[in-house]
């Protein structure tokens, strides 16, 4: 794969991208506990557990606490978890 030459602000953007990552996953699950709330069909939950369980990854959960929530799928286990998570990087 060729190399590419970023400009020093493409360099900036991307390196902060990086040092947020776990901000952004953290936003992202916080998002999917307010659409689990809200959904409506089977399919729909089954679809945004999915979408927590690659959140979680990006975040580096701990195999245990996101077999756990996985395993329940209890949106409120996912809330208090994520409340903590939100605590330790503040």
């Amino acid at each position: 794969m060729a190399q590419r030459d970023y400009s020093a602000h493409q360099q900036k953007i991307i390196s902060n991208y990086y040092k947020n990552l776990d901000g952004i996953a953290l936003a992202r699950i916080q998002d999917l506990v307010s659409q689990l709330y809200l959904a409506d069909t089977d399919k729909k939950r089954r679809s945004l557990w999915s979408r927590v369980e690659k959140a979680m990854a990006k975040l580096a959960v701990p195999e245990a606490i996101k077999i756990n929530i996985l395993e329940r799928q209890d949106v409120e286990i996912l809330a208090m978890n994520l409340e903590q998570w939100l605590r330790k990087i503040s």
